[in-house]
């Protein structure tokens, strides 16, 4: 049995309901600073590199990444099958700005296209008390849950709509990268399972997290408003009205139904009413939205939606970020499989938003967590999940790609490029 994924928080933010401007307890505050001090250590040895510029250290981290790739199974070694496309996306992010890495990331996009959908699915997600998942793959199971039937993912459609979900964006962004219409024709396939089968909820709009349907959340939901926002601006024709109409539709549905607290924060889904469940504030469900808003605002010329999409970064950024403006998630140090994607969903979209609304606080919010990667959560290229040290063993592809996104978004802007991921 492979297991990728979180377990109950070890530090309280509060009852998890909200997420309040004071984050860190004590205890976690001095966890934190015990880690810093053991990443200090082991700065000093051989083991960590030294700080290079910010488009090296992108690059070094996109080379470690790829030692986990798997030609054959089109995925990631060490991380699961949600994970591998946020990988994806995170590598198309850096060769949107770096080209001495395009055609590797090219290469990855050809392979998995074509070996991901032989991939013998066999996973079953658990979500947990603290709205943290557990990702299990089989062919073993534990013995308190039902093994599912193991499939094969044609098309990347699997039994949960955040999934497809991510592998849509994957394909869009290899689309942006590459022009091949293929992936485009890929993300377009996902949509349409999304929402013919998704869109069936109690809620009067939105779409089911799995296909199971016992949960509503906002991730599936986010993901699905970002993917038709995407399509929006990519189709042509006819299509391209059926994709801004489900966007708006979306939107409309994700404001009505109360997922977006009183603090401009995100809780983690609906209860069975169809109301706000005021379960935990992760950093994720604050990331895809604002890249939603972002293409929704595209496609629209409706700059309003920039204001919302601005706001909510905002308010993670006081919520979620220690003093020294470095992003945390309240499962920290032990995220499991899952949790540990989190923050660089974060990162990933906030540099979105800020191509499209420019703000300093954005830029030093970059510098700051790059820097706090590499001197604190970084051994011999490897990166970790506690932003701000210290080095929680062993790294692996998931705490890999997360760290990456927040790299590539200090080098997109801070770093001197010119250019900026569509994700």
């Amino acid at each position: 049995m492979r297991r990728y994924g979180g377990s109950s928080s070890c530090f309280s933010w509060g009852n998890g309901t909200e997420a309040t401007p004071v984050l860190l307890t004590v205890t976690m505050m001095v966890s934190i600073r015990f880690l810093q001090l053991l990443s200090l250590l082991v700065s000093a040895s051989p083991l960590a590199l030294s700080a290079p510029s910010s488009q090296t250290k992108a690059e070094v981290a996109f080379n470690t990444l790829q030692t986990w790739y798997n030609r054959t199974s089109g995925i990631y070694d060490t991380t699961g099958w949600w994970n591998s496309a946020n990988c994806i996306t995170a590598i198309g992010d850096l060769a949107a700005i770096d080209s001495s890495v395009a055609s590797t990331v090219k290469d990855v996009y050809s392979n998995s296209i074509v070996q991901a959908q032989k991939y013998n699915l066999n996973e079953l997600k658990v979500v947990q008390t603290d709205y943290n998942v557990v990702s299990y793959y089989g062919p073993t199971f534990p013995s308190n849950v039902v093994a599912p039937a193991a499939t094969n993912p044609k098309g990347f459609l699997n039994g949960y709509y955040d999934d497809e979900g991510w592998w849509a964006l994957a394909w869009i962004q290899a689309y942006d990268i590459s022009k091949n219409t293929l992936y485009l024709q890929h993300a377009m396939d996902i949509f349409a399972d999304m929402k013919s089968t998704g869109a069936t909820t109690p809620c009067n709009g939105g779409i089911w997290w799995d296909k199971a349907h016992t949960y509503v959340n906002a991730i599936a939901n986010e993901l699905y408003l970002s993917v038709a926002a995407h399509l929006a601006n990519r189709a042509t024709g006819s299509n391209k009205t059926t994709y801004l109409n489900a966007a708006n539709a979306q939107w409309t549905w994700f404001q009505r139904i109360g997922l977006i607290n009183s603090k401009n924060l995100i809780n983690d889904g609906l209860t069975s009413s169809c109301v706000n469940n005021n379960a935990t504030v992760w950093t994720y469900n604050q990331g895809v939205i604002l890249g939603a808003l972002v293409e929704l605002s595209t496609a629209t010329g409706n700059k309003t939606l920039l204001t919302k999409a601005t706001a909510i970064a905002n308010a993670a950024i006081t919520a979620l970020s220690d003093s020294n403006k470095v992003l945390h998630d309240p499962c920290e140090p032990n995220c499991g499989g899952d949790g540990s994607q989190f923050k660089g969903v974060f990162m990933r979209n906030l540099q979105i938003l800020q191509k499209a609304a420019p703000s300093q606080t954005y830029l030093d919010f970059f510098k700051a967590n790059a820097a706090s990667i590499w001197a604190y959560d970084q051994r011999a290229g490897k990166l970790s999940t506690v932003w701000s040290g210290g080095f929680v063993s062993p790294a692996n592809a998931s705490t890999q790609s997360s760290a990456l996104d927040a790299l590539v978004a200090d080098q997109a802007f801070g770093g001197g490029a010119n250019a900026i991921a569509s994700r």
